[in-house]
C-alpha cells in the first residue's frame, strides 16, 4: 500500500506509519491520504464492496511522519476521540533541530493562536489563544544536530513546530517556521514515534512505536 505501512489492525481500529508528504485526510484538491489509502486496503484485504468506514482520530501535519490512529467504527471513533479530548492518550514525538536546546530536559509553555495556516506564539493569554505545553529531553547530539524526544501535553495546531521555532530551535526542514536546512520533498524532521492509549472496546492498554524515516540526519542510536 504505497509507502503507508500498517502497524496494527483489528475490527475496531487501525494504526498507520504515515510517510512525510502524505495527507492525513483528503481535501477538495487532493484525494490521496492515509484515510483513502486505508479504505482501499480494507476493501481489497477484507473483500468489502461499497463504502468503508475509516476515520482518523487525530491529524498529523503533512510534512511530518509517524503514527496515525484511525477508527473503523463510529463507536470506536467516539470513544477514542473522548480519550484524546481528556488527554488520556500519550503521544511521544521525535524531532531533529540544528541548534542546542537551552537545557537537557525541560518544558515549553506558551499561548498559541491559529492564523493563516500558521501557529503564532504569544507569551500571555489573548483573545482566541490557547495554552500549550510540551515536555522534551535531549536523547542524542552530533555535529551540531540535536535529537529531541517530545511529550505532547496539549495538542494544538502546529504546536511542536511553533514552540521550538519560538525559542530559536526550528525543526530541520521546516522552512515555514524558520529552518534553513532542507530534507527534500517538503519533509520535516518531526515524527510521531509512540502512541499509548486504551482499546475502545477491549479496554486493554496499548502502546505502539513507528520506525524513524531512514533519511533523517540523526537517530536515537548510531
Amino acid at each position: 500500500m504505497s509507502e503507508l505501512s500498517i502497524l496494527f489492525e483489528d475490527n475496531h481500529l487501525m494504526l498507520f506509519n504515515k510517510p512525510a508528504g502524505l495527507l492525513t485526510q483528503p481535501t477538495d484538491l487532493e484525494n490521496e491520504s492515509v484515510e483513502t489509502l486505508g479504505k482501499e486496503w480494507i476493501k481489497k484485504a477484507k473483500n468489502k464492496p461499497g463504502n468503508v468506514f475509516l476515520h482518523p482520530v487525530h491529524r498529523l501535519d503533512r510534512p511530518a511522519s509517524g503514527i496515525v490512529l484511525c477508527a473503523r467504527t463510529s463507536k470506536a471513533l467516539s470513544r477514542l476521540s473522548q480519550q484524546m479530548r481528556e488527554r488520556a492518550c500519550k503521544k511521544t514525538y521525535l524531532a531533529c533541530i540544528d541548534h542546542t536546546m537551552p537545557a537537557l530536559a525541560g518544558s515549553l509553555e506558551h499561548y498559541l493562536i491559529h492564523d493563516h495556516h500558521r501557529a503564532l506564539v504569544l507569551e500571555q493569554e489573548a483573545g482566541g489563544a490557547k495554552w500549550s505545553r510540551l515536555e522534551y529531553r535531549l536523547i542524542n547530539q552530533k555535529g551540531g544536530i540535536s535529537l529531541l524526544e517530545i511529550s505532547l501535553i496539549t495538542g494544538r495546531y502546529h504546536q511542536i513546530r511553533a514552540q521550538l521555532s519560538h525559542i530559536g530551535c526550528p525543526i530541520i526542514g521546516d522552512s515555514k517556521y524558520g529552518s534553513s536546512q532542507s530534507l527534500g520533498n517538503n519533509c520535516i524532521a518531526l515524527h510521531h514515534f509512540r502512541l499509548e492509549f486504551t482499546h475502545p472496546v477491549q479496554q486493554t492498554a496499548l502502546s505502539f512505536e513507528a520506525p524513524v524515516p531512514a533519511h533523517w540526519p540523526l537517530k536515537a542510536r548510531e
